[in-house]
């Protein structure tokens, strides 16, 4: 069972402005994105059909590496030719709706941002900043070019405290990390508003870059808004490094989504995964995860140990609400965290893989059970039978109850908790109508500590928390809220899987003050619902446990 709260708290969406020092915004949500109204942060500058989008031929073409300040301007399009590294310090600057095409004819073609070097890659809404295959509509594929890698002199655990980016001849330019006198607050530039698409070059036998990779890359970094799509490796890998970021996409990738290897201790807020079920690595090389994490390739103790924070991701499976489907034969988990990692995910919904999450080997365990490794306030549905949870074998962690002993929802359906995931073309990844995605976010947890802005309250129609006691239930509780305002309202109580359990009032006029307001449970069967509290203003909601 979950650990029950006598009163539980949910708090309005409206957030302040985030105060100087903190990253994330805590939410009432779960995922990636708000709820209607509220437009998808993805609108405007993704692609979601980027082997049919349209860009103009190469007019200039890049073939030596870039060594003093540069900029590219949105009335050309590039050509890179080769592996093309940006160094001695210089910046590359990138114009609004520039577009960049890495050469199918060459080696490896990309590019790379050297330690102490720069990239800003500043697109908008309306004109992101594209790097795209060469290839000609409908020819473009996986691994069409290399990607771009940003490489910094934040910390690694790698030996020494510096390494080089797998597939390519090390050297200077392919180093990372700042050794013995690492810069965590180290800058690479920005990237925002920026696609990448059809990267990963097979350098060599199962040494290929990902769609974006981060080589120790410090938080004076700027990260945000950013799509990598059909990727011949990873989405996002970060090796190392201390980098914040916000609003990812990784859509229709290869092997992971999201991998954090060799210390990264950096914080993600808003990610989402979508899988295209006959996209997946080769199994006897690589199993296909929404999250791979290792502290390692060793899975050693090695410090620091890799301790990234995820919140509010969305992933969306390769079964795609329908578990009889016939998918790839790489597919596997939503989350797999392994080799020593200390891995922390919250606030996230996790749909349609063929199993949820797995705590990999003895070190994890051990990890999840002192709270270094931390899995909390997610969703977990639509998996194969019995695969919420992934057991190993022969061990005496018992993962399904540190699962829901850490306030974590398993469903077997994914159908009602967002709102139109399964369209690849015209998606709403919002979260459905009486969706258990609108609350149980919490950001109380001292992962966080520091790191959260104030969320504001809106003073014109209540400025205090919505509470139920008792919590849990029997036969009825109280249910108590603040007006500041008079205002029409309605009172729902919603299941799990998003279906309307008793209507409490339709919509109705409340005078401000303190509400107190009786509830009558005797009709519902055990388990968890949600009261939603909904006006004009606002929607407040809060979890309701009935007992029998």
């Amino acid at each position: 069972m979950k650990k029950i709260y006598i009163s539980a708290k949910l708090c309005l969406i409206g957030i302040a402005a985030i105060a100087q020092g903190t990253f994330f915004s805590p939410t009432t949500y779960r995922g990636a994105f708000a709820p209607a109204p509220t437009p998808m942060w993805t609108d405007g500058w993704t692609q979601w059909d980027p082997q049919n989008a349209v860009y103009p031929a190469p007019n200039v073409t890049i073939s030596g590496n870039i060594t003093t300040n540069t900029t590219w301007t949105a009335n050309n399009t590039y050509l890179l030719q080769g592996q093309i590294y940006v160094k001695n310090g210089a910046t590359l600057t990138i114009e609004p709706g520039t577009v960049i095409r890495g050469d199918y004819s060459s080696v490896g073609a990309g590019l790379f941002i050297t330690t102490g070097s720069r990239i800003m890659a500043i697109g908008t809404i309306s004109k992101p900043i594209v790097f795209t295959s060469s290839q000609a509509v409908g020819s473009r594929n996986i691994g069409d070019w290399g990607g771009v890698v940003l490489l910094g002199l934040a910390k690694t655990n790698a030996a020494g405290g510096i390494a080089n980016i797998e597939g390519l001849t090390p050297g200077a330019d392919t180093q990372y990390g700042g050794a013995t006198s690492p810069d965590d607050n180290d800058n690479s530039g920005t990237l925002n508003y920026v696609r990448i698409e059809f990267g990963g070059y097979v350098y060599q036998p199962s040494k290929e870059i990902n769609g974006l990779t981060f080589g120790a890359v410090g938080r004076g970094t700027t990260i945000d808004n950013v799509q990598v799509s059909f990727a011949n490796d990873d989405g996002f890998e970060w090796f190392g490094g201390t980098v914040n970021c916000k609003h990812l996409v990784s859509y229709r990738n290869l092997d992971d989504d999201f991998d954090t290897d060799n210390g990264f201790s950096g914080n993600i807020q808003f990610g989402l995964s979508v899988r295209d079920p006959q996209i997946a690595d080769d199994p006897l090389v690589s199993t296909s995860e929404g999250f791979e994490s290792d502290n390692d390739a060793a899975g050693s103790s090695n410090a620091p140990l890799t301790s990234a924070l995820f919140s509010n991701m969305t992933l969306i499976g390769p079964y795609r609400g329908n578990t009889g489907s016939t998918i790839a034969a790489g597919y596997r988990r939503g989350a797999r965290i392994r080799r020593n990692s200390n891995l922390k995910i919250f606030n996230s919904v996790f749909l349609d893989h063929t199993r949820g999450i797995h705590i990999d080997g003895t070190a994890c365990e051990t990890n999840a059970t002192s709270g270094g490794l931390k899995f909390k306030y997610n969703i977990v549905a639509g998996n194969s039978t019995g695969k919420v949870c992934e057991v190993n074998s022969a061990s005496t962690f018992a993962i399904r109850s540190w699962f829901s002993n850490n306030n974590n929802d398993s469903l077997v359906q994914s159908t009602g908790i967002l709102t139109t995931p399964y369209n690849f073309t015209a998606p709403d990844y919002r979260p459905a109508s009486a969706s258990p995605a609108l609350a149980g976010a919490d950001f109380t947890d001292a992962a966080f500590a520091g790191l959260t802005a104030v969320i504001a309250l809106n003073p014109d129609y209540s400025n205090g928390p919505v509470n139920l006691y008792p919590n849990p239930v029997q036969n009825s509780t109280t249910l108590s809220f603040e007006l500041n305002k008079s205002t029409e309202v309605s009172i729902t109580i919603f299941n799990l899987t998003g279906q309307l359990a008793a209507a409490v009032k339709s919509t109705e006029l409340i005078s401000k003050g303190i509400q107190q307001i009786p509830l009558n449970t005797e009709s519902l069967d055990a388990g968890i619902y949600f009261v939603k509290i909904s006006c004009a203003e606002f929607t407040k909601a809060v979890k309701m446990i009935v007992k029998r």
